[in-house]
Parts: C-alpha cells; structure tokens; sequence
C-alpha cells in the first residue's frame, strides 16, 4: 500500500530528477559551450567533461524521476555535486545570488535531498520497488552510496582537473 511517506519521497526523487535532467538537457544543447566552459575552469579534456556530465545528468534525473536504481542515482548526483561544489561554488559562499559566480546553496540542497533519498530509498512508487531492488540500496547502504559519490567527485577532480590560477590580483 501506497502511504505518505512513499508520496514524500515521489515528490522528492520527481523534483530533484527533473531539476537535474534539465541541467544536463541545457548542457546537451550547448556542447561547444558548456565545453569551452569546463576548459576555462581548468577541466582537461574538454570534450569528455562534457559528455560525461551531460550524460551523468540525463540519465540521473531520468533514473531519480522513476526511481530505478535509485541509490545510485542518488550517488551520481551527489558526485556532480562534489565536483561542482569544489570547482566553482565553494570559493564564492553560501548565497546563490552571490555573482558573478554563484554561491554554494544550490549544489548543497541537492546534495542533501539526494542523501536523503539514497538513505530513505525510492518509496513503493519506483521501478526498485517493482522489481525487488528498493530495501537493497537505502539505509546504510544507500548512505555508502552517497559517500562513493563523494569520492567519485574528487576521483574525477584528480585526474581531470587543473585549477586554474587566478592572475587577477
């Protein structure tokens, strides 16, 4: 039976789904962009930092919104986060209306709700519940996947990124 607290965690996995498969959507349309962008933040290999997190994106928010996998959607949020977060947000604050780069409250909130879902699992509306596979990834587990998310991030971070030194002083 279909209760609140599986309604809570819908609404939960649908928004920050969507809110994340809008955001590798938009990276999807701006290739060259998005990709000379991760270049001038000190990301090598341009290119495959765009494909990459626009891939990782799409197929999270698509993964979170039907809830398959669940887990480890959560988990690659949560890497896309790290990676955001200690590339381009943390040095700015907290405040998201901080310019001209942004603040880091919008990459937390995410990361937050996508440990949440992680830990609290998809909730009986979700593919995992369907196929057996939702009291397999939560609790602790589904917080181990949060963390290897983490350490995904900064993997990714150790071998692509190169920060750029600031010469505006």
């Amino acid at each position: 039976m279909v209760g609140q607290y599986d309604i809570a965690v819908l609404i939960l996995r649908v928004a920050v789904g969507a809110v994340i498969l809008a955001h590798g959507v938009k990276h999807a349309k701006g290739r060259v962009k998005t990709g000379n962008w991760f270049a001038s933040i000190g990301f090598r290999q341009a290119p495959l930092q765009w494909l990459a997190s626009t891939a990782t994106e799409i197929g999270v928010g698509v993964l979170l919104i039907v809830g398959a996998l669940t887990g480890l959607a959560a988990a690659g949020l949560i890497g896309v986060m790290t990676v955001a977060f200690w590339t381009v947000h943390r040095k700015v604050g907290f405040w998201v209306t901080a310019r001209p780069d942004e603040g880091w409250e919008y990459v937390f909130v995410l990361t937050a709700v996508a440990f949440a879902i992680a830990i609290a699992g998809p909730g009986e509306v979700s593919v995992d519940a369907s196929i057996g596979l939702a009291e397999l990834l939560d609790g602790w587990v589904g917080f181990a996947l949060g963390l290897g998310g983490i350490v995904a991030g900064f993997g990714q971070m150790a071998v692509f990124w190169r920060p750029v030194a600031d010469t505006s002083s």
